[in-house]
């Protein structure tokens, strides 16, 4: 198992080390942490009960919206993590 996981990472390294990374693969490279978070978190928001929920009932996508505002507006991570966890909360305890 060690093995696989060496040739994988080491491919790209001998495959670049004399001429580098071209710049359209690091420009096409900057976009796979968002799409690769987006793909966990828009299921996660929309179908949390396992189909598609985009009622008020549903607090994870209130609080998905709120986060996402917050994110825009503020770029901090932490503040957006707590408001989307705030409301989270509180919509919890409002719906129950």
């Amino acid at each position: 198992m060690a093995l696989v996981t060496f040739f994988t990472r080491i491919g790209s390294q001998v495959i670049f080390a004399r001429t580098g990374i071209p710049s359209w693969l690091e420009k096409w490279l900057k976009h796979v942490p968002t799409a690769f978070l987006t793909a966990l978190i828009i299921p996660a928001i929309l179908l949390p009960k396992g189909f598609l929920d985009i009622s008020l009932n549903n607090s994870y996508l209130l609080a998905g919206i709120i986060a996402a505002f917050t994110a825009y507006k503020t770029k901090n991570v932490l503040t957006t993590i707590i408001i989307g966890m705030t409301v989270m909360i509180s919509v919890n305890k409002l719906l129950l």
